[in-house]
Order: structure tokens, then sequence, then C-alpha cells
């Protein structure tokens, strides 16, 4: 077999190895960006553009680390694009170092991060969300993490104490869960149907131009996106019901009957009563392990 290859790594393997790497850079995206959504569409942009820039991967460096060198530059694109920088300078470094240890209160600091909802994060400065990130969600070692920010360690140990105890007074004043709202018509249309197994009404649903996207696949649009309820329709387990995620109603997909969490969800844009542009996350699951889902809410 001829495979392509490129300074000692073929497209396959690196395929292969960025499909195990990809939840990691997930977590780190989701919460740099502030969104499981959005930090998703940065992974795919990331491996996308990696893919196509292969040939300048050196041999002796590290997958990893080059990818999520490009997953943060590509995030931090998304902050620009949305204005949401904070204001203190990237590269500033902090005048208050602090060891890395490991002891009870350095488990709880982790442990606060690990739990804090994915959406607090944009809160911080951006150098300080990406530390606390790196050091207390994925638990990146201070020196690959200067490495990877291009900062000394002190700054790191500076912005990690700071991001920190910033992190606990966004948590401390977090308000509560806002009153139940309403969920569009259209979508309770769609989960009825689906649970209903009415395959042919979902597709008369769909507009001559619909567009289906599903991860490490291509974009589907057209006729072929009627394929899409062929393949559930296998799945005899499988229920539908409506859901908010970070302010935006999505369609909960439970694959092997009742669960406390479904396994992924769907969301869908809808053009004068007609299914525009259906994006499934069914071959990402991982996109909902840290998410604030609320079902019937």
């Amino acid at each position: 077999m001829n495979k392509k290859q490129t300074a000692g790594i073929d497209q396959e393997s690196f395929l292969a190895m960025v499909s195990e790497l990809r939840p990691e850079l997930h977590r780190y995206c989701a919460r740099l960006t502030g969104s499981v959504i959005d930090g998703e569409d940065v992974v795919q942009e990331a491996i996308v553009k990696a893919y196509q820039t292969l040939q300048t991967l050196k041999a002796e460096e590290a997958l990893r680390a080059w990818m999520f060198r490009i997953a943060h530059n590509r995030a931090l694109d998304l902050l620009r694009s949305r204005a949401l920088r904070a204001a203190e300078p990237l590269e500033a470094a902090s005048e208050m170092p602090d060891e890395e240890a490991s002891d009870p209160l350095e488990t709880l600091m982790r442990q606060e991060a690990i739990t804090t909802a994915v959406s607090r994060f944009v809160e911080l400065p951006t150098m300080q969300r990406s530390i606390v990130v790196l050091k207390d969600v994925l638990d990146q070692s201070l020196d690959d993490i200067a490495g990877l920010l291009e900062i000394s360690v002190d700054a790191v140990k500076g912005h990690l104490a700071r991001g920190r105890t910033r992190l606990r007074e966004i948590n401390a004043r977090a308000p509560k869960r806002s009153a139940k709202r309403v969920h569009l018509a259209e979508n309770q249309r769609f989960v009825e149907l689906f649970n209903r197994r009415d395959w042919e009404s979902l597709r008369a649903l769909l507009a001559d131009d619909v567009k289906l996207h599903q991860a490490t696949h291509a974009v589907r649009s057209g006729a072929d996106v009627g394929m899409f309820f062929t393949i559930y329709a296998r799945k005899e387990a499988i229920h539908l019901a409506v859901a908010w995620l970070e302010g935006q109603e999505v369609i909960a997909v439970f694959e092997n009957g009742p669960a406390p969490r479904p396994h992924h969800f769907m969301r869908i844009e809808w053009r004068d009563g007609e299914i525009a542009f259906i994006r499934d996350y069914r071959y990402v699951p991982y996109v909902l392990e840290s998410a604030e889902l609320v079902l019937n809410g």
C-alpha cells in the first residue's frame, strides 16, 4: 500500500492519533471558548488545518503539542472574532508565583476547575483561562504549559494562582437557574415524529437544500440527508427529548433506553417550517461530558 507520508508521519496514522486526542482537545477548547458547541467547532477546524499542513510537522516534534498549539490559536481566533478577549495582554506575566505541589489545597483547586461550568471560564482573562484549564483540567505540567504558551514557568505559576482565585469568585456569585423556558413547536413536533418512528413524515419536513453535518463525515445535502433517518431507524431503543444547552434549544438523543443523561444531541435549524440544517453530534459524544444540559426546562 502506498501511503502519503511527510516528515515521518503518514496521513492514516495522523487521523488515528487525532481521533484518540480529540476528546482532550475538546475539553481544552470548550473551556477556552466558554462553549462545548464552539469548542467542537474549533477542534474540527484545528484538525482540518493540521491535516492540510501535515508536511510542516517535524519528525521530532510531538503530535500532541503540535495539535494543542493549532487548536489554541484557532480558539483565540474565535475569541477575537467574538470580541471576547479580556483586556489583560496574553503575554503578561504575574507577580504571584505559585509552587506546584500535591497537597489537599491543590487537589481542591483542581476539583473546582473540573466541576466548574464550561461557560464560566470566559470570565477569566484568556491567559489565566488557558493555564487553569491546561493545569487543573488536563493535568499538564508547568513546563509543557510554558512551552505551549511561549512564556516562562514563573509566569505560568502566577497566572495559575490568579486564575484559580478568580474562578472561585466566579463560582461563588454564579446565578441560580432561570425559570422554565418554552420549547420551539417545530422541535417538539420533530421529537414526537421521531419517537413514533414516523420516518416518512420526518423526511417530508426536509427542505430541498437541507444540509447535514456529522463530525468525521463529509457534509451531506439535499436528497442524501434522508438516509439520516434510515440509519437511526435501525436502533430500536433510541428516543429523543427536547433540551437546553448553553442557552440554545437542542434535541437530546438517548440511544439505549432510559438514562440519566443522553448519549449525544442534535441541533436543528428551521426555515419556513422546514428543516434547513441538522448538526448531529453522534460521533463526538464527549461534547456532552462537561456540558450543562437541561431536559424539559
